[in-house]
């Protein structure tokens, strides 16, 4: 039998060296925070054309935190790095610094409260929270892993807080600096 066609339906297979081995199955989600597995439907074409415009890296919020740490002199980070649990937005290892751009739809701002999803509301709100606790579970990995996380959110790269954001990323990136 094909290694491949038994590692899809879970059987068992031999390595190269005649071990058996079986493939772990996936640990389910307590049902609390199961989200059903397939989206629905959008309720038009342009519902839909304009969610899957949502990006999941290189989004404009992002865009613009590159910017201001470039224009800082603090080029030197990488991008989604998968090495760190939850892949943060932008990564310093060497100052062991993760920065994470949030969406505050997506990953529910307190400050600016975002409105419920008023269509399929019961699988927005699922998946809403848990955006949520991913995002809690992920910080508290890094954390644990001896790394600093800053959150930085949508509205605070609003023209108007741009420069309360720029002083802060200063602040951040300083502090780094003298830990060093």
């Amino acid at each position: 039998m094909n290694t491949l066609v038994a590692r899809v339906r879970g059987e068992r297979t031999r390595t190269e060296r005649g071990r058996a081995r079986t493939r772990p199955a996936p640990v389910p989600r307590p049902a609390a925070t199961r989200v059903p597995a397939k989206a629905p439907a959008a309720s038009n074409a342009h519902v839909r054309k304009s969610m899957q415009g949502n990006k999941r890296a290189n989004t404009k919020p992002e865009l613009i935190v590159r910017k201001l740490l470039r224009e800082l002199g603090y080029p030197g980070y990488r991008l989604q790095w998968g090495k760190l649990p939850g892949r943060p937005d932008i990564v310093f290892p060497g100052r062991k610094l993760a920065l994470l751009v949030n969406g505050c739809f997506w990953h529910r701002c307190a400050v600016c409260n975002p409105p419920s999803v008023k269509t399929h509301s019961e699988y927005w709100e699922a998946k809403f929270r848990r955006n949520v606790e991913r995002d809690a579970e992920n910080q508290a990995a890094l954390k644990a892993l001896g790394w600093r996380v800053e959150v930085i959110w949508e509205h605070e790269l609003k023209k108007g807080n741009l420069e309360a954001t720029r002083d802060r990323l200063r602040r951040i990136m300083e502090s780094t600096d003298a830990a060093k």
